[in-house]
This record gives structure tokens, sequence and C-alpha cells, in this order.
């Protein structure tokens, strides 16, 4: 790789790294939904939220600011700073179930049968170097996290996910597109150029398939 270009991608890196510490937001990955959001319009005042793999938390951050009624975090380690009425489960997404992750949104101050609005995914696995293993784990967190959205979302609600480009990619999309009326891939401009991850925005929960 030229020189010139390899400097151009860390400029870029610590722009985004720079500016988030500027604003207060817990990691860069806070611009990957910013522009999502700006893009499609998914987040409004009053949105209940859940956040699965929330750490660090600045999706979180960035919905509260959004003006998100409730929200819920789940991840495996909790987090190291302090979002506003935020709950958070400390766990592993597969062991995780939805009727608790409604209880805990009841908890956060929605109506008792409330459902979630939007759900977030940001989940990536801890990576090998191993490119079809690792391509096979995102797949899996991708998987629980639509399982997850189906089963907490509310009709007309929306999903975001992250996924790794691998075999199972378009089977995925597909699989999406059965429970939504609007499905997009994207890679915000956030996202490191040599990375494989896209984010498919679900929009128009329909219910299940």
């Amino acid at each position: 790789m030229a020189r010139s270009k390899l400097s151009d991608r860390r400029a870029r890196h610590d722009h985004y790294h720079q500016r988030a510490r500027r604003e207060g937001y817990a990691a860069r990955s806070v611009f990957k939904l910013s522009e999502i959001d700006r893009r499609f319009g998914l987040l409004r005042p009053g949105a209940r939220v859940l956040d699965l793999g929330c750490r660090p938390g600045s999706w979180l951050q960035y919905c509260r600011q959004r003006g998100a009624s409730a929200l819920v975090g789940v991840d495996r380690s909790p987090l190291d700073i302090d979002v506003p009425g935020a709950r958070i489960v400390v766990g592993d997404v597969h062991a995780v179930e939805p009727a608790a992750l409604l209880a805990e949104l009841a908890l956060a101050g929605a109506p008792a049968d409330a459902r979630f609005d939007v759900v977030l995914s940001d989940m990536a696995p801890d990576t090998s170097g191993i490119r079809h293993a690792d391509q096979a784990r995102s797949e899996a967190l991708f998987e629980r996290a639509l399982w997850i959205a189906r089963h907490t979302l509310t009709r007309g609600g929306h999903f975001v996910g992250k996924l790794f480009q691998g075999p199972e990619f378009q089977r995925l999309v597909a699989d999406c597109r059965a429970s939504f009326d609007a499905v997009k891939m994207v890679k915000p401009k956030g996202s490191r150029q040599q990375s494989i991850e896209q984010y498919v925005v679900a929009r128009g929960f329909r219910g299940l398939p």
C-alpha cells in the first residue's frame, strides 16, 4: 500500500477518534450510528431502544442525546461510563431471553406492555485472523440479534445489525426481508476501509415470518 494512502486512512481514524473525545462520546463508533440515523431517520424523540453489545456505551449515549425515552443495553461486561436512565444487562447475548429484556424495558420507565421501537447490534466476535471462522462467528451474533429483534420489536420498528461479509451474508439479508418492509446494506464512512463489516438496516417490522 502506498504510504500516502496509509497515512490518509490513519488520519481519518484519528479524526473520528479525536472528534469522539471532544464531543464526550465513549468511542468513535458513535459516528457510524449517527450516519445511519441521519440517512434513515431511525431514532425519534421518545423512542425505546435496545442496544446489543452496548459496550463501551457510545451508541447508548447517542440514543439518549437523540431523545430516547427508555434505553436497555446488553453486554458481557459492565460499562465504564454512566448513561443516565439506561438499564444495563450484563451477560452473554446468547443466554439473554426476550422476556427479560422486555422486563428491563418496563423498569426503564416504559409501559408494562411496551416493546422496543429500535433494536441495535454493533456486536462483533473476538477476531482470530482466520477469515472464515470470524465470518461464522459474526453470522451467529447477527442471527441471535435478529431473533431477539423479532421477539422484542413493536410493529413498524427498526433493526440495525453489524454483519461481516461472508458465505451466509445474502441468506441472512433475505431472512431480514421476511420480517421487514425495507432492508438496506450500509458501510458507514466511520468504518475502516479494509473492514469487511456491513450494517444491515431493516425498517418497518411486520412481525414474525
